[in-house]
C-alpha cells in the first residue's frame, strides 16, 4: 500500500491492514446490517463506474443530503472522490431557500438524499436549480429514483480501468469537498478543503486517540456533513475501527447499549443533557442510595487528572467509581472510555465529572476552515488540562493577535471560500487563518478559548461582555435549557431564556403549582421567581458590569428546525434576537 495522500485511500489501507467484517454498520428495520471493508470498496467502485456512465467528470459537484449517518453516504463519498469529482454534503435541516442557494452556488449535477423528508425539500426547489440533472434516494420512495439503480448501473466492470486512471490523476492538493458552513449569520460559505487538508488532520489527530487499532467500536451520530464527524470517520477507517451509525439523536441511548462502543464524539449540549438525565435519576433515589449518589457526584466535581487532588481524594474517587460511576458506565454500554468533545466550549464541571466516571471526555478545538482539528486534549503524557482545549497538533502553529484572536497556520488550513476571493483574503493573511475566536496559550502549551470575537459586545458604559462565558455558567442550572445573553450598546447585559420545561414541570408538581402549557409556565410568577434565584446565584461568578440584570422566558423549544440553532447546536444569535425582539424591547423599556 502506498502512503495515504487522498481521502479515498483510507478504505484500501483498512483492507490491507485490518480487513474488517464490520467496517460500516447501519440499522435497517430493527436489524444491524454490516458492510465489510471489501464490500465497501466494491460498492464504491460500482458507484464510480456508474457515475462515469452518467457523464460525471473530474471537478463535477455531487450533493449528499442525509438525515442520519449511514453506510450509503460513505460508499457514495468514496465513489465520488475516486473520480476527482467533489462531494458537497448539505445539512438536511436547513431551509429550502438555503438548499436552493447551495445547490446553485456549488453547481451540483446530481443529488443523493436519504429519505422522503429531504427529497421533498429538494424537489420543491429542483425547478430553480438548472445544473441539477437528477435526484436519487437511499430509502425506497415511490416518486424518486433509488440509489440501488446506481449500484446496478455500476455492476459492469468494463470501465474500471478508466476509474483507476482517474484515481491516479487525483493529487493531494486537489479540491476534495465543499462544505457550506451553517453560519450563525448570513449566507452559507463554501469552504474548500483539499484531500491533503483532511488527510493531514486525520494523521495528526489519530496520535491523540488512545484506541486499539483494529479492535475498537465507535458510535457515529454527529452529522457527517460536518467536517468534525467526517474527519473522524476517515480516522476510524485508518485505525480499523468498526463504525456503527446511530439511528437518530432520539435513539442514541438505545444504540449505545446495543453496540457498546469504546469511543464516540459529542458536542457539549449533548453531554449536558446526558448529565442532567443522570442527575434526575439520582434525585429519584431515596435514603442511603440517594446520599451515596450525590456524595459521588460531589467527589466527581472536584476531579483533577494525574492525582493532583492528593492521596485521600484518590481513595474517595476509587470508592465513588466502584459504587456509583461504574453504573453510569454500564448505562452507556459498558465499554465507553473516550468521548471526543468539540464544536463549542465545554463546561469544566462536565469534563471533571465524566473523567471522574472514567468516561474520558477530551475537549478539542477546531473549525470547518481548519479541517477541523487545531488542538485536542489527550490523557496520556500529561496532555490533559481541564478548562483548556489541549495542546496543538503537530505541524500546527498558532499565534495570538494583539486583540487576542487565535490565528492558525498548518496543512489543515482550507484552500479558501468557493467563488469568494474577497472573503478568503479577509480571513487568510500571511498563511494564517484568522479564526474569530479569542484565546490564549499557557506556559505549558495548552490552548484556552475565552470567547468568539464577533460575539463579544460592549455595553453603553464601554465595558466588554463575553456572552459565551456567562451562558455556560447559567446553563449549569437545571431550570435553564437554553440562554442567550444580549446587551450590545445597551446599559446592561440581559438574557432571553428557554426554560427546561420537563424539569420545571416536575419542580412545579412537587410545589403544587399548576401549569397548563408552556405559555402559562413562562408567565407563572413562582416559576419566574425560582429562575430569578438561579440567575442571582450564577451572577455571583461575574463582575458587576457583566451580571445579567433582567431576563425574559420564551414558551418555545429552541431547535435546529425552527432556526434557533445551527446543526451543531450553536445559537443563531441574530435569528434568536429577531424572533424575540418584543421581549428584547420589553427588557430595555422600548
Amino acid at each position: 500500500m502506498q502512503e495515504i495522500t487522498r481521502l479515498f485511500d483510507f478504505p484500501y489501507y483498512q483492507l490491507e491492514k485490518f480487513n474488517l467484517e464490520k467496517s460500516l454498520v447501519t440499522k435497517y428495520n430493527g436489524e444491524w446490517v454490516a458492510t465489510s471493508t471489501q464490500e465497501f470498496i466494491d460498492k464504491a467502485n460500482a458507484v464510480s463506474r456508474a457515475l462515469l456512465r452518467l457523464g460525471v467528470k473530474p471537478n463535477d459537484k455531487i450533493a449528499l443530503i442525509s438525515m442520519t449517518n449511514r453506510t450509503e453516504w460513505n460508499i457514495m463519498d468514496i465513489g465520488i472522490l475516486q473520480l476527482g469529482a467533489q462531494n458537497v454534503p448539505i445539512y438536511p435541516t436547513i431551509s429550502e431557500e438555503d438548499y436552493e442557494y447551495v445547490l446553485n452556488h456549488s453547481e451540483a449535477t446530481f443529488c443523493f438524499v436519504s429519505c422522503k423528508e429531504v427529497y421533498e425539500k429538494v424537489n420543491a426547489v429542483k425547478a430553480n436549480t438548472p445544473h441539477l440533472k437528477d435526484v436519487y434516494s437511499f430509502d425506497e420512495l415511490d416518486n424518486c429514483k433509488n440509489w440501488s439503480e446506481i449500484l446496478e448501473l455500476g455492476k459492469d466492470t468494463s470501465n474500471q480501468q478508466e476509474v483507476e486512471e482517474l484515481k491516479e490523476r487525483v493529487k493531494p492538493e486537489d479540491l476534495a469537498t465543499l462544505i457550506y458552513t451553517s453560519g450563525t449569520t448570513g449566507r452559507p460559505k463554501g469552504v474548500m478543503l483539499s484531500h491533503n487538508n483532511v488527510v493531514s488532520n486525520v494523521k495528526e489527530s489519530v496520535e491523540r486517540l488512545p484506541i486499539e487499532h483494529g479492535n475498537t467500536t465507535c458510535l457515529s451520530f454527529l452529522p457527517v456533513c460536518h467536517i468534525y464527524e467526517r474527519m473522524l470517520v476517515y480516522l476510524y477507517l485508518y485505525a480499523g475501527v468498526s463504525i456503527h451509525f446511530a439511528e437518530s439523536m432520539d435513539k442514541i441511548s438505545e444504540n449505545i447499549k446495543e453496540c457498546a462502543p469504546h469511543v464516540m464524539t459529542a458536542v457539549p449540549r449533548l453531554l449536558e443533557k446526558v448529565y442532567d438525565k443522570i442527575i434526575a435519576k439520582g434525585a429519584e433515589l431515596t435514603g442511603i442510595k440517594k446520599n451515596l449518589f450525590f456524595w459521588a457526584v460531589e467527589v466527581g466535581l472536584k476531579y483533577e487528572p494525574y492525582g493532583q487532588c492528593g492521596w485521600w481524594y484518590e481513595q474517595k474517587l476509587a470508592l465513588a467509581r466502584k459504587l456509583i460511576f461504574s453504573k453510569w458506565k454500564e448505562g452507556l454500554g459498558g465499554n465507553l472510555s473516550l468521548i471526543a468533545s468539540g464544536s463549542a466550549a465545554l463546561q469544566p464541571r462536565l469534563a471533571r465529572i465524566f473523567n471522574a466516571a472514567e468516561l474520558g471526555v477530551m475537549e478539542g478545538y477546531g473549525l470547518t476552515e481548519t479541517s477541523p482539528v487545531v488542538s485536542v486534549n489527550d490523557m496520556r503524557n500529561g496532555g490533559f488540562r481541564i478548562g483548556t482545549v489541549g495542546k496543538l497538533l503537530n505541524n500546527t502553529e498558532v499565534k495570538i493577535a494583539d486583540d487576542g484572536e487565535i490565528c492558525v497556520k498548518g496543512p489543515q488550513v482550507m484552500m479558501g471560500y468557493y467563488k469568494d476571493e474577497e472573503k478568503t483574503k479577509e480571513v487568510i493573511k500571511d498563511g494564517y487563518f484568522h479564526t474569530g475566536d479569542i484565546g490564549e496559550i499557557d506556559s505549558d502549551g495548552f490552548l484556552k478559548i475565552t470567547d468568539r470575537k464577533k460575539e463579544m459586545f460592549k455595553t453603553s458604559g464601554g465595558k466588554y461582555v463575553a456572552p459565551q462565558l456567562l451562558e455556560n455558567r447559567f446553563k449549569q442550572s437545571r431550570f435553564i435549557e437554553q440562554i442567550m445573553v444580549v446587551g450590545e450598546g445597551e446599559k446592561m447585559p440581559a438574557a432571553i431564556i428557554q426554560p427546561d420545561f420537563d424539569f420545571v414541570r416536575s419542580w412545579a408538581q412537587r410545589h403544587n403549582i399548576k401549569l397548563e402549557d408552556n405559555e402559562s409556565l413562562v408567565k407563572n410568577e413562582k416559576v419566574y421567581a425560582r429562575i430569578q434565584e438561579e440567575v442571582d446565584q450564577a451572577n455571583d461568578s461575574f463582575a458587576k458590569w457583566e451580571k445579567v440584570k433582567q431576563f425574559r422566558l420564551t414558551p418555545d423549544v429552541w431547535s435546529i428546525e425552527e432556526g434557533h440553532l445551527t446543526p451543531t447546536l450553536k445559537l443563531k444569535r441574530k435569528i434568536v434576537k429577531g424572533k424575540y425582539i418584543g421581549l428584547y424591547n420589553d427588557i430595555y423599556g422600548r
